[in-house]
């Protein structure tokens, strides 16, 4: 699997995702500011819901310009097994029921799915419970985590 080519599916994904976002802001703010939506009394709050919806969409539509801005700079490195999974990582994942996984350990972007082949590719970020749970592992390693109250483990297969 190609780790640029992973990238750049992450920054066509967010180029997409801001797209949404920023259509959601313009109609929200026109929802607001509409004059048929000036409150005639203390009841009436669709203007004043679509102003907090708006003010909503475009911090969300920052936090994409800022993950566009963290994954254009990102360099993923090739593997290094006497550091062990660092950020840049693409790693097969198996858990006890033989269940493979393939992540991607970005700066940014958790819930995001690639396609590389016929594989899928999980993008998660250190910060997720699951990229922080790898961080220093090497192939051959347990990585656990608990989750509610199930304690989840898995091995390491392969790190590119």
């Amino acid at each position: 699997m190609d780790k640029f080519l992973l990238q750049q599916q992450v920054l066509e994904r967010l180029v997409e995702d801001l797209l949404q976002v920023e259509q959601a802001v313009r109609a929200a703010h026109e929802t607001a500011t509409h004059e048929e939506n000036i409150a005639e009394n203390k009841y009436d709050t669709l203007g004043l819901e679509a102003a907090y919806l708006a003010t909503g969409q475009a911090r969300r539509a920052e936090a994409i310009r800022q993950a566009m801005a963290n994954w254009r700079q990102f360099r993923p490195r090739p593997y290094d097994a006497s550091i062990g999974i660092r950020l840049g990582a693409l790693v097969c994942l198996v858990d006890s029921d033989d269940k493979q996984q393939q992540l991607f350990l970005g700066p940014d972007g958790g819930s995001m799915t690639l396609v590389s082949g016929t594989q899928l590719v999980q993008v998660i970020s250190s910060e997720a419970p699951l990229g922080r749970a790898m961080l220093g592992k090497c192939e051959g390693d347990e990585v656990s985590m608990q989750v509610a109250p199930i304690r989840q483990q898995f091995e390491v297969l392969r790190v590119l």
